[in-house]
């Protein structure tokens, strides 16, 4: 009797876990579906919003980009509201690490900005950058507009093309973007002694720079 009630238990948390990861697969396909959000400039300025890796990393490269004016880390892609660092990184919330770009579109376009997200990753890793694995790192690009997301199509096809592989990056209707908590913010310029950030961060950084330093603001 215990043997069968332990198997009946069993099979009960099968069957609710794969509900859930049912539901999961359902939420995530209803926001790829979705039709997207334009965010409207403000004060002249734009917004884009993308996903590749750790967001620490992605918020230094974008924030040495000229007509740059200031970048965010949150989350985003995913089909849960409010979430959380500790969150995320269950893998469940749908959400990736990503990042909001404020920049000036007559200095920057958001073209290069696609540029800068492709030439500053490994474009064909799935579900992560470098050491760091799993969905909540996974590549998204979030595109606004229909222009926006043809432009995204036909730079992920060509370069695929030259790489002759399959481009990880995702291609999502933004729908909205949730601010990282306040430690996660400005994280390589106030922790440059981390162990992460001179291991992983500034390499990634420096190895962008020497490939487009055309895009760089005076004091990078």
């Amino acid at each position: 009797m215990k043997n069968l009630a332990t198997l009946l238990l069993c099979l009960t948390f099968s069957f609710i876990s794969c509900q859930t990861k049912k539901e999961d697969s359902k939420n995530q396909l209803d926001i790829k579906n979705a039709s997207p959000v334009e965010v409207p400039l403000k004060d002249g300025m734009a917004r884009a919003y993308f996903a590749s890796g750790c967001f620490w990393c992605v918020e230094a490269v974008y924030e040495s980009v000229k007509g740059v004016s200031e970048v965010i880390n949150g989350y985003a892609g995913g089909h849960t509201k409010n979430p959380t660092y500790q969150s995320s990184n269950t893998g469940r919330t749908g959400h990736a690490e990503a990042v909001e770009v404020i920049y000036d579109p007559t200095v920057v376009s958001f073209s290069t900005l696609l540029d800068v997200y492709f030439g500053s990753q490994n474009a064909t890793q799935v579900n992560g950058q470098g050491p760091d694995r799993g969905s909540q790192y996974r590549s998204i690009i979030f595109y606004q507009n229909e222009t926006q997301k043809t432009l995204i199509e036909l730079k992920k096809e060509a370069l695929a093309k030259s790489l002759n592989a399959t481009i990880a990056a995702e291609v999502y209707p933004f729908q909205k973007f949730w601010k990282g908590e306040d430690y996660h913010q400005n994280y390589e310029r106030l922790h440059p002694n981390n162990s992460y950030i001179r291991n992983v961060s500034i390499p990634r950084l420096r190895k962008f720079q020497q490939k487009f330093p055309h895009l760089l603001k005076s004091n990078h």
